[in-house]
């Protein structure tokens, strides 16, 4: 379980939002809408441990976050706007970085299985500064492909720069991981409809 309880984000003197309340269970999808400059990132932050809220608590599994900390952690993938991976290193070098920094269990084998899902078949061992921006947010998401266990996603923007293929691939990804009972908050401009139990969509206010 997942809740939010009346967050509240202040930047410099002007309030962003606030009173951010929602509980998400099993299974559960929440899509987080609002205008450029209405908070989307910060809120994701905020529900992250990235940045701290004004005002208002955040709960995983009943618990605050503020007391767990690393156990939160350990049950949650954030992936941001950017792709989050390094120019000077492949991509399969990238994803055995980041999922040994995220405690996954993963070999050679595995992150070159998870790329070649995501399209990047014959890209593995070319720096990732080469690639074209759709084949660095391909690299990026494969993280989810290795991510199977972990319950909780939070993901900024995942569809940027991607083709309709990809679109269509990682659309199926985010709703096998609900139909596993994981959950997902995410940020979207673009129509993609999400299957799930439960999908709830939150729109910011500027």
């Amino acid at each position: 379980m997942f809740e939010a309880d009346q967050l509240a984000c202040v930047r410099g003197d002007r309030p962003l939002f606030e009173s951010v309340s929602f509980r998400m269970e099993a299974g559960a999808a929440l899509q987080v809408a609002g205008v450029n400059g209405s908070g989307k990132t910060s809120l994701l932050r905020i529900l992250c441990g990235l940045s701290s809220p004004a005002d208002g608590e955040i709960r995983w599994k009943g618990t605050s976050t503020r007391s767990l900390r690393e156990e939160f952690f350990s049950d949650l993938l954030y992936l941001g706007h950017a792709p989050a991976v390094k120019d000077d290193l492949t991509p399969v070098e990238n994803l055995m970085t980041s999922a040994a920094l995220a405690g996954i269990d993963a070999d050679e084998a595995d992150a070159r299985q998870a790329l070649e899902r995501i399209g990047l078949a014959g890209c593995e061992d070319l720096p990732t500064k080469v690639l074209s921006q759709g084949q660095r947010r391909r690299a990026a998401l494969a993280r989810l492909l290795l991510s199977e266990r972990i319950p909780l996603w939070v993901l900024d923007e995942p569809f940027t720069a991607l083709d309709a293929a990809a679109v269509e691939q990682l659309r199926g990804t985010m709703e096998g991981h609900l139909q596993r009972g994981g959950l997902l908050v995410f940020t979207t401009h673009q129509d993609v409809p999400i299957r799930a139990g439960q999908f709830s969509r939150l729109e910011l206010a500027r």
